[in-house]
């Protein structure tokens, strides 16, 4: 065999060889890719769990944070006038319905006056009912801005308007597997009584500046001491939602109809408030209790509780003195004298604001400001000034 030919075979191997490193190096890429392009897909995946474990912890502590705050306020608000007490047929009628009605499911409207007791009816329906070792959330309707009742409902997402700083979560989601108590519920604006019917129903919500559905399973007991056939027939309350919440009404009588139940409120009003106090406890006489049920109490429950703390301040250390004079008084002096117009509110309520910003130097939120002087939240506050034109 020539050099050329020996030479030709040479090269001949060498490609061969090149061509067989080549596969071979091309084979170790291609593992490589594969276990890095496998590895890269198991950090994406490991990492949208560790993104959804942390916000399922944000949603855990932020729920929690809200549940010790409404908590806090539930302490610091809660009834002066504790259990229901009385013995009166009257009262016993509204015991029998509590316990009827804590068995089922249905939705509670509770009808009343002011003071006769409705939320603690509300929670003694809970109480006894299978959803006991849940929450119950009270929202007091009248105190809820008008703008601001979607949000404290429903929740909203952080930026879905002006002063929302942080995701925060409604009172629905807040009372999930509980019971959510709506006080004062003719308060509720006819535009999102809507929305309501359609949690009522399907047990579905949004949050304000969200778009994902959610879901609760959650128990209404709604409580008013307005006519809501009233309401209704004057286009103020929602027809279906009326007969929604209405399932099982529930009346409390005034105490004026009830007025043998006086003597045990009284006594045991008088004895807590010594406990509190640390003071001697002053006997109720027969005038005191004859004084006492002679009385109609348009306040109710609640009045009689603060006359008799008024009595035990001020009477001597041997008997207990019930003078009913300053509330007959106080009630007349109460009736508004002059009348305004709304546009006089409403200039009246710009002119409080301005001087409250001019005060604060125009500062809105944080410490020392409009907000703040005013007792406002800070989105509330916004609003307000939006809505009257004022400008900085």
């Amino acid at each position: 065999m020539s050099d050329k030919s020996k030479r030709k075979d040479g090269i001949e191997e060498i490609q061969k060889l090149e061509e067989l490193q080549a596969i071979n190096y091309a084979r170790e890429l291609s593992g490589l890719y594969r276990s890095e392009k496998e590895k890269r897909q198991q950090l994406e995946i490991a990492n949208r769990e560790l993104n959804l474990a942390n916000e399922e912890l944000s949603f855990l502590r932020s729920k929690l944070e809200q549940e010790n705050t409404y908590l806090r306020e539930e302490v610091q608000d809660e009834l002066a006038y504790g259990e229901i007490i009385g013995e009166s047929p009257r009262l016993q009628e509204v015991l029998t319905q509590i316990l009827q009605v804590s068995r089922a499911d249905a939705p509670v409207l509770i009808e009343g006056e002011t003071g006769t007791g409705k939320e603690l009816v509300a929670r003694a329906i809970h109480e006894k009912s299978p959803r006991k070792n849940h929450p119950l959330i009270k929202v007091n309707c009248a105190a809820v801005p008008h703008e601001l009742f979607e949000s404290e409902f429903f929740g909203h997402l952080r930026g879905a308007f002006t002063g929302a700083m942080k995701d925060r979560m409604g009172r629905f989601q807040l009372a999930d597997g509980g019971t959510l108590f709506l006080d004062e519920v003719s308060e509720i604006p006819l535009e999102l009584q809507s929305k309501l019917l359609r949690v009522l129903q399907e047990g579905s919500f949004e949050r304000v500046g969200d778009d994902k559905t959610r879901t609760v399973d959650v128990r209404i007991i709604a409580a008013t001491n307005r006519n809501l056939q009233k309401e209704m027939q004057e286009g103020r309350f929602r027809q279906d939602l009326y007969f929604r919440l209405g399932v099982v009404p529930i009346f409390v009588p005034p105490l004026r109809e009830r007025r043998e139940d006086i003597p045990l409120l009284a006594t045991e009003f008088i004895e807590r408030f010594a406990r509190k106090s640390n003071a001697v406890r002053k006997p109720l006489t027969l005038e005191n209790t004859q004084k006492l049920q002679a009385y109609d109490w348009p306040g109710n429950i609640r009045e009689l509780q603060n006359v008799l703390e008024r009595s035990m301040i001020i009477s001597s250390e041997e008997s207990l003195e019930i003078n009913l004079e300053p509330i007959r008084s106080a009630f007349t002096n109460a009736i508004p004298k002059d009348i305004f117009s709304e546009e006089k509110i409403k200039m009246q309520e710009k002119e409080n604001l301005i001087s409250a910003l001019n005060k604060a130097n125009g500062k809105v939120y944080g410490p020392g400001g409009a907000a703040e002087i005013l007792g406002l939240q800070p989105a509330t506050l916004a609003y307000r000034i939006k809505k009257l034109g004022i400008q900085k």
